[in-house]
This record gives structure tokens, C-alpha cells and sequence, in this order.
């Protein structure tokens, strides 16, 4: 049985890291930052937006620059068939 994050990959889910710059009410003058990282869908992200929407509604730190970066790992023109096998020693 395949894992699921695997599954996730094949249905065109990649690996998506986000840096999140934010500030915090006590302490405006300085920039914090808080790294997500998730298997995402690219472009519309909506597991990052779902993040993000928690962030907003529960957390006090402002939000001030967010930078994503995505990369899929796995595709189905990456997978194919084994012809034959090869043993060393």
C-alpha cells in the first residue's frame, strides 16, 4: 500500500515551503519569521491559504511578507515500467 503523501504526489501535489516574515504587537520593529512547509498544489496553494487563513484569525502576529517556494517531486511521466533487473555479485 502506497503512503499517502505518495498518492498526494501523483495527484500533482509537490513539496511547497513558505517563509513567513511577521511582527508581533508587543514588538512592531522587529520582523520574526516562521517556516511552513507542506505538499501542496500549485498555483492556487490551498493548503497555504487555509494556513494562513488560521494565522489571520487566531494568531496576533501581523503578517508582513510571505515567500513560497514550490517543487514537484514526483509525476506520472516520472514513473515507468521495469523491463528487466540486473543483480552484482
Amino acid at each position: 500500500m502506497a503512503s499517502i503523501d505518495f498518492a498526494r504526489q501523483i495527484a500533482g501535489y509537490g513539496l511547497t515551503t513558505a517563509g513567513i516574515l511577521y511582527r508581533l504587537p508587543d514588538h512592531p520593529s522587529i520582523l520574526q519569521e516562521y517556516v511552513w512547509q507542506d505538499y501542496d498544489l500549485a498555483p492556487r496553494f490551498p493548503e497555504l491559504k487555509k494556513f494562513l487563513a488560521f494565522w489571520q484569525a487566531k494568531l496576533d502576529g501581523k503578517l508582513f511578507r510571505i515567500t513560497v517556494t514550490h517543487k514537484d517531486l514526483i509525476g506520472p511521466a516520472d514513473l515507468s515500467a521495469i523491463t528487466g533487473e540486473f543483480h552484482l555479485h
